[in-house]
């Protein structure tokens, strides 16, 4: 899989988050090398603590797959899910998830929690950390600027 190129699609999906005034964390869901979803934050548009980018892309792709059960779907996020975004995952069966940049405050895959790999749960994720940090360290930090 070209997790260069899907996490690509994932920062320019944060670029229209950032124009909406939304945080920069983007998603991309992937099965079978096609991306079936993508989603941002829309918290801020929407009023909906729940609206993070990880669950819009999510209920878009059981949406198009006809399933809530996304058992070989990869997530691309631009940011390291919140605890509740990967509860979503593991519960949907989603089989890996692939993040730019750490998030050591919330983060659920290993920054400020482990709930992605938790010995205690019946499922896990595989985990790939890091692909185009850069860029999605920069997109937070002109977020943050403004």
């Amino acid at each position: 899989m070209n997790y260069e190129l899907y996490m690509g699609e994932a920062l320019a999906e944060a670029k229209t988050a950032i124009s909406r005034g939304e945080r920069p964390h983007a998603a991309v869901a992937v099965m079978d090398e096609a991306m079936v979803a993508r989603g941002h934050e829309r918290v801020a548009e929407t009023n909906d603590p729940t609206a993070h980018a990880v669950i819009q892309a999510l209920r878009e792709a059981a949406r198009r797959l006809g399933t809530a059960r996304l058992q070989n779907v990869t997530i691309f996020a631009t940011v390291e899910p919140c605890s509740m975004c990967v509860g979503a995952m593991l519960s949907s069966d989603v089989e890996a998830l692939v993040y730019a940049a750490p998030d050591r405050r919330e983060g659920a895959a290993g920054g400020a929690v482990q709930l992605a790999d938790h010995a205690g749960l019946d499922r896990r994720l595989k985990v790939v950390s890091g692909i185009r940090r850069d860029e999605a360290e920069e997109l937070l930090e002109a977020m943050l600027a403004r």
